[in-house]
């Protein structure tokens, strides 16, 4: 039997530089509110607003809400529509949820909807945060990304919360990455609603 040799500096340096690496990896799996309120990755405030004569096509999308009621975007043509891509365990979610349901009240005289996207989860969680925060507006699960990619190319996949505004026509008007800032989203359906 041949002894066996000491680790040489070489593979010494290559264990050392994964333990970096496994560092970041351990550190992915532990998700804590903190650290995402802190500096959550969704791109909070970022904000994009899109002239009338630059606007894409309406979207259209289907779906079904959380109390089985049937929903399409193409129903919403006359109406602005503002559509929020959420799930219940995301902190930045649970900060905008009162100021969204607020401007939802606010708005809703003036022809303004509101619709939000669960992109993760059951009906139980979803409605237990609906419940929690108030939310009278209904919103669709899309756990199998039929929602999402109705929407591509204008939200990211990975940036949720995100907000879309929608015009009359259904042309995407305003979005908004990362958790919407209540006066950000008011001035940008003020905007939508006197064109």
């Amino acid at each position: 039997m041949t002894p066996r040799r000491a680790p040489g500096r070489r593979h010494l340096l290559g264990a050392l530089g994964l333990l970096p690496a496994a560092a970041l990896l351990a550190a992915c799996g532990t998700d804590t509110s903190d650290r995402y309120d802190s500096g959550y990755v969704g791109g909070d405030g970022v904000t994009t607003e899109i002239p009338p004569e630059d606007r894409a096509e309406p979207l259209d999308f289907t779906g079904t809400t959380y109390t089985g009621e049937e929903f399409a975007a193409a129903d919403q043509r006359g109406e602005v529509l503002v559509v929020n891509v959420w799930y219940a365990a995301c902190p930045p979610c649970r900060k905008e949820a009162p100021e969204l349901q607020a401007i939802n009240e606010e708005y809703a005289e003036d022809g303004v909807q509101f619709v939000g996207v669960n992109v993760r989860d059951a009906a139980g969680p979803a409605q237990a945060f609906e419940q929690n925060y108030g939310i009278t507006y209904p919103s669709l699960p899309d756990t199998d990304a039929q929602i999402m990619y109705a929407l591509r190319g204008q939200i990211a996949p990975n940036a949720v919360p995100s907000t879309l505004v929608l015009d009359r026509e259904g042309r995407v008007a305003a979005r908004i990455s990362g958790a919407a800032d209540g006066s950000v989203l008011r001035a940008m359906l003020d905007r939508v609603l006197a064109e």
